[in-house]
């Protein structure tokens, strides 16, 4: 009897040590230590990058708002930043990317913002939104054309031809981008977002929803 009861405290003793072992794992993936490396398995970004399961590395940085790991980007026209209004050949219109290379996420989103020319004001409408989803390959080419997402569902389909044709512009006008080494292997096949907002100032019918 003796025994038995010596075999089922060991039993039980087991049981207890795996259940403290299952929580100690739990603990940890919920709270994990301050410069913990991310995981296969891990549900949330680790200090200092976040990377996939396939992902060999560099990864990119987790970024806090605005930039966030999901790589968005909003680019709003309005009348101080409209290159439209600026005269030909003006020095601080957009002439495509400069031979600088980009090695983080806030320089390429600065090279994108600095391609957009929004259309003329008297094909625009103030408040339209459109917004792309594309990815780059590691030498900064388009895997593929970008695909619409989104667009100002009281806009009629010429109004967004418009603004689809002005995105295109847009990126043949910065393609292929820079990057650096480290940066164009973080970024290739990472899928980007890029929301475009009117808000300029446009006194014409288009305005009117």
């Amino acid at each position: 009897m003796r025994t038995a009861g010596s075999f089922v405290g060991a039993i039980c003793g087991l049981f207890a040590l795996a259940n403290a072992g299952q929580g100690s794992a739990r603990t940890l993936l919920r709270e994990p230590p301050a410069r913990a490396f991310c995981s296969v398995l891990s549900g949330h970004p680790c200090h200092p990058s976040f990377c996939g399961v396939f992902h060999h590395g560099p990864c990119l940085p987790y970024y806090l708002p605005p930039i966030g790991q999901d790589l968005r980007l909003t680019i709003v026209s309005t009348d101080d930043n409209d290159p439209t209004e600026k005269p030909a050949g003006d020095a601080n219109a957009p002439e495509g990317t400069s031979d600088r290379q980009l090695g983080t996420i806030r320089d390429m989103f600065a090279a994108l913002r600095g391609c957009w020319v929004p259309p003329p004001k008297g094909e625009a409408r103030h408040g339209m939104e459109y917004t792309i989803r594309f990815a780059f390959k590691r030498d900064g080419e388009l895997i593929a054309p970008p695909r619409m997402t989104y667009a100002s569902h009281d806009a009629a389909g010429d109004l967004r031809d418009i603004y689809r044709n002005a995105i295109d512009a847009a990126l043949k006008r910065c393609t292929p981008l820079h990057f650096s080494e480290g940066m164009g292997g973080a970024i290739a096949g990472r899928p980007i977002a890029i929301r475009f907002v009117d808000d300029r100032t446009i006194d014409d019918a288009k305005s009117q929803p």
